[in-house]
């Protein structure tokens, strides 16, 4: 049960703070601005680790935890309960930032600039290196340790900088899902789930490959 509060309330501080940031941005004439919405989401990811890395694992993400079951790091029988888990945090995010901000169209809900194909790809290659970074740092399934936090929310800062003009850097499918769902605004939302799943799942073999002894 603390492994389940603890990821349920991670991930609702990530959507919240970081979703959040992308509708006070829209609300109030830009004063957050591109860098402090790409500095938000890496300081709350960065945050989360160090509260509840050693916890959860915070994984806040189910691609990551999907990541971590494929590489056989984390138990295929808790996966689902997790996914659910990060689906509920994120939704309860969502809703209360709807409730807040009642006029806002999207609730930060992710959108192509481009193409769909162009996003896709963008956001399958983010994931990759997210998830290379991450199980390179993390404990087993956990992300704990000294410098995991630094280094994980450092690369989450440094892709949502480049690459969120471009396709909205989700690398996270319930950081999509659940602001598409409460804003109504689900049309390009298969991108955000198939993509940084596929992405996540990719950086295993090459992680394997790095780390083989012969």
């Amino acid at each position: 049960m603390r492994k389940f509060i603890a990821e349920f309330l991670g991930t609702y501080a990530l959507i919240f703070a970081g979703t959040g940031s992308i509708i006070i941005n829209q609300q109030y004439n830009g004063v957050i601005t591109h860098l402090g919405i790409a500095i938000t989401f890496g300081l709350i990811v960065m945050s989360m680790i160090y509260a509840f890395g050693d916890i959860s694992g915070a994984h806040l993400n189910p691609a990551v935890s999907i990541a971590f079951t494929v590489a056989g790091r984390f138990p295929a029988k808790m996966l689902p309960v997790y996914i659910l888990i990060q689906l509920a945090g994120a939704l309860a995010a969502s809703f209360t930032l709807k409730l807040l901000f009642p006029e806002n169209q999207l609730l930060g809900a992710t959108m192509p600039s481009g193409s769909d194909m162009q996003s896709f790809v963008m956001e399958f290659i983010l994931t990759f290196f997210l998830m290379l970074v991450i199980i390179n740092v993390a404990l087993g399934s956990k992300e704990t340790g000294m410098f995991a936090g630094i280094a994980i929310g450092g690369t989450v800062a440094l892709e949502a900088l480049f690459a969120g003009p471009v396709c909205g850097a989700s690398m996270n499918p319930v950081r999509s899902f659940a602001p598409a769902v409460v804003s109504g605004h689900g049309e390009h939302l298969w991108i955000y789930i198939v993509a940084p799943v596929l992405g996540a799942v990719a950086a295993i073999p090459v992680y394997n490959l790095l780390k083989a002894k012969h």
